[in-house]
């Protein structure tokens, strides 16, 4: 590997500065990297940082974890542990220490599982075992819950006192599993399956706490889809709240413990009490409402209670008025009715046609209609006689009968001004009887006025 600073000739370094490059050179050199092997010297400090170095039966490192980092681990170190480290290769300059600057740890071989376990998450999620809408609801009111654990477990002890507490109506059947080792992911699909198969209404699936290889059985395939085959909902409380298995991912509900898991699934007595209380105090005031509307609404309908003997009194009285009525309506209408036919008989005979009168009114019709036409004759002879008159004083011809004569030139115009003439140009003469054509020898013109 070459090194990318290096001095400068034979000039003399000082320790601060032979130990800032060779700080520089480590860092540059290697990026950040996983390193495996066995805690020892561990000393958490009172700044919350902790120290510890890191062996293998060859060779040991100093590791540092700054606070920041070691409070998001989750878990606490001990000497002789196996683990492996995520590190940024440094060098502590003020005592020339080489060291790692560790940002992650975990338990030496959970990358492999941790692998395997994301290898599943992914296969089983694109198949749509955990999908949100295959979820099925927790039922309110159960009435029989199944537990599948291990008897030895201190989780089932825990879920029992929770149940007992909360709900001791209901009723609880345990299907025993291994948890942990050999084959138990393969026992505990079938004690899913057991029961699913039962008269359960919810199904607890339930561990405490520990590493990922302790709850390993939880995150084998053959569990998942043991759950997603059971026609029962499941609750998931394995581990603590950090742990994440793949029952969670397909349980339809994921509790972070065990004990939250009891209280999930099973209802609050003291709070269904509480509610049923309220409940019933309800109830008693609506009926107690209830009763009361309907004896008063008894004692209406009672003061409006009449005898049949007087309700047939009334209606013969009421029978009698509408007679009375129904005669002077009759009577009304009658008279009425003789008083428009009286009415129309009189306009009849005001309206039927008197020959004597129309034979005068049309013969004065007939004599004003003559002097009209008489008058009317008179008016349009006259003037038709005047305009006569005037179309005869209008007549070229006649204007010609005495003495004149039209000059007309070669394009058919009339001549009214000799200005207009030229020697040689060719005229016709229109006569009052007959015409002849003439050429222009001479233009004389018309004097001007003084």
């Amino acid at each position: 590997m070459q090194n990318s600073v290096s001095p400068v000739g034979n000039s003399v370094l000082s320790i601060s500065t032979l130990n800032r490059l060779v700080r520089d050179c480590l860092e540059s050199a290697f990026p950040l990297t996983w390193v495996g092997g066995e805690i020892s010297n561990l000393t958490y400090a009172a700044s919350g940082h902790v120290y510890f170095s890191l062996k293998d039966s060859n060779a040991q490192v100093r590791c540092v974890m700054w606070r920041n980092r070691a409070q998001l681990l989750g878990w606490r170190l001990e000497n002789g542990q196996k683990i492996e480290a995520r590190a940024l290769v440094s060098f502590y300059e003020p005592r020339g220490e080489f060291q790692l600057n560790v940002e992650a740890i975990r338990r030496a071989g959970q990358g492999d599982l941790f692998e395997r376990f994301l290898q599943l998450k992914a296969k089983l999620e694109n198949e749509g075992i955990f999908a949100v809408d295959r979820k099925r609801p927790l039922p309110a009111f159960p009435r029989r819950l199944a537990i599948v654990t291990s008897p030895q477990a201190a989780a089932l002890r825990d879920v029992l006192t929770t149940l007992h507490r909360r709900a001791p109506h209901v009723a609880i059947t345990l299907f025993p599993t291994p948890v942990q080792g050999e084959g138990a992911g393969a026992k505990i699909a079938e004690a899913i399956a057991q029961a699913a198969g039962s008269d359960c209404d919810t199904i607890i699936l339930c561990r405490g706490g520990g590493s990922i290889e302790d709850l390993w059985a939880f995150n084998e395939e053959c569990v998942a889809r043991a759950i997603n085959a059971s026609a029962n909902p499941v609750v998931s409380g394995v581990g603590h709240e950090t742990d994440f298995t793949i029952a969670d991912f397909a349980a339809d509900l994921r509790a972070p413990t065990p004990t939250a898991a009891a209280e999930m699934a099973s209802p609050d007595r003291d709070a269904l009490v509480d509610r049923l209380t309220q409940l019933e105090n309800h109830l008693g005031r609506r009926m107690d409402r209830l009763l009361s509307d309907q004896l008063q609404r008894l004692d209406w309908l009672g003061a409006r209670l009449v005898h049949p003997a007087e309700r047939i009194r009334q209606r013969q009285r009421d029978t009698d008025a509408l007679r009375t009525r129904l005669q002077h309506a009759l009577r009304r209408q009658t008279e009425h009715g003789a008083l428009r036919l009286q009415a129309i008989g009189q306009r009849h005979i005001s309206a039927r046609p008197r020959p004597e009168k129309l034979a005068e009114a049309l013969a004065h019709l007939k004599y004003r209609l003559t002097r009209h036409s008489q008058w009317a004759i008179s008016q349009y002879s006259g003037k038709l006689n005047s305009l006569g008159s005037s179309l005869t004083q209008l007549d070229p011809h006649a204007v010609l009968s005495r003495g004149y004569t039209l000059a007309i030139d070669a394009d058919g115009r009339a001549v009214r001004d000799a200005s207009r003439l030229s020697p040689g140009d060719l005229l016709k003469l229109r006569f009052a009887s007959g015409s002849a054509n003439a050429t222009i020898n001479q233009v004389v013109a018309t004097p001007e006025a003084d």
